[in-house]
């Protein structure tokens, strides 16, 4: 006898439509945003600055985001990011100097710094956590959809039909302020909710240290992800293949990022990890392949093997690190999840960089694969017994 959709879960459809209309807002502007600053008279160094001011408010936010929901609720935190990220994009329009294009990236990165953490959090507390990997992978589905529809979209929309339409669309989280405020106040209802509980700064830091292994794997995997993500159109094989292996990685792990979830449900996320991890590396490795032998479907094949764990193991460690604290500091759990993400996306990114101008692409990703192999040392490999 199957069992519901948790689609039907009180709560979850006004979730996946905040995650639609948010991540759409950042998702049309991540390319977008430093060839409008380029457009204004930016150098490249500058456009390089616009994403750089985006993920550190993104970042420097979310660390703040737990104290926040204590002190004012789900529901007005929730709708002040929608606000943070939506008319920002708007006003792009008005101005496509550097320093307005970066003060404006700055608003947005505090508001999506509020709703990553807000949006994984919400899961835990809508649904039971029998069924909650199987919820995280249609959050993560939802994440994931505008960034594989919007990301290279928002530069051909702009290039063909001007910068207006792609601030349009970038203007939807305020589309989504309704749902918002009422998934806001659904949660903020629930006993499990950060509005009653009296968690203290102690405490916070306490479920950062139980969370610190999931997060170090993710870390590794999102290193490994962001670098290949970053550089593939860089390795001299062809723009073709490169943008073909961004579309196999993109639409492979976000398809594995919502199916691993009701793997985890069935039969526990930790077995899954340490076969995902030898997983990447073998992916890091045809990479490197790729690169040695210039073959545009070897990069591809690369692509294909990375994209699965990429997804599943988002997926996999949020799991975990939800389960190894008490329901009061979910929150916080959520924060330093989207803090291993974020850090380990721009980490690669930058030493990759280093090393491939120090020597060459091939080498530097093969450090990668050494990476990768460490975080088996991290892996968790059973269920932690969740504090009282």
């Amino acid at each position: 006898m199957g069992r519901t959709s948790v689609l039907r879960v009180p709560g979850m459809p006004a979730l996946v439509a905040v995650s639609l209309t948010g991540f759409s807002g950042y998702a049309a502007l991540l390319a977008t945003a430093p060839a409008w600053a380029v457009h204004g008279g930016a150098s490249e160094a500058g456009a390089g600055l616009v994403n750089g001011v985006l993920l550190a408010a993104t970042v420097l936010t979310q660390m703040c985001v737990p104290a926040l929901l204590r002190a004012f609720g789900t529901a007005p935190v929730l709708v002040v990011s929608m606000f943070l990220m939506g008319v920002p994009a708007a006003a792009y329009a008005f101005s496509d100097a550097l320093v307005p294009v970066l003060a404006l990236s700055a608003v947005r990165g505090a508001g999506f710094g509020i709703i990553t953490v807000v949006g994984s959090t919400v899961v835990a507390h809508l649904v039971e956590p029998a069924r909650r990997g199987e919820a995280v992978g249609v959050y993560g589905l939802a994440v994931a959809a505008p960034m594989i529809v919007l990301l290279s979209a928002g530069v051909a929309v702009a290039e063909s039909a001007g910068y207006g339409w792609v601030f349009a669309v970038a203007s939807l989280p305020l589309l989504g302020v309704p749902w918002a405020w009422s998934l806001g106040r659904r949660v903020d209802a629930t006993p499990t909710s950060a509005s009653h509980e009296g968690s203290t700064g102690s405490t916070s830091h306490g479920a950062v240290r139980l969370v610190l292994r999931p997060t170090a794997v993710l870390f590794a995997v999102t290193m490994a992800g962001g670098a290949t993500m970053t550089f593939a159109p860089q390795l001299g094989i062809g723009g073709g293949w490169a943008a073909a292996a961004l579309f196999a990685m993109s639409l492979t792990s976000a398809l594995s990022r919502w199916r691993a979830g009701l793997l985890a449900d069935r039969h526990g996320p930790e077995r899954f990890i340490a076969p995902l991890l030898v997983l990447t590396a073998v992916g890091l490795l045809l990479c490197v392949a790729a690169i040695i032998r210039d073959s545009g479907w070897l990069l591809v094949l690369a692509a294909l093997v990375l994209g699965p764990p990429y997804g599943a193991l988002q997926n996999l460690t949020l799991l975990i690190a939800f389960a190894r604290v008490p329901a009061r500091d979910l929150p916080t759990a959520s924060a330093a999840w989207n803090l291993g993400f974020d850090a380990g996306t721009a980490t690669g990114s930058v030493v990759v960089g280093a090393l491939a101008a120090a020597f060459a692409f091939g080498p530097a990703f093969a450090v990668m694969v050494v990476v990768v192999l460490a975080a088996l040392l991290l892996a968790p490999r059973r269920p932690a017994r969740v504090p009282a």
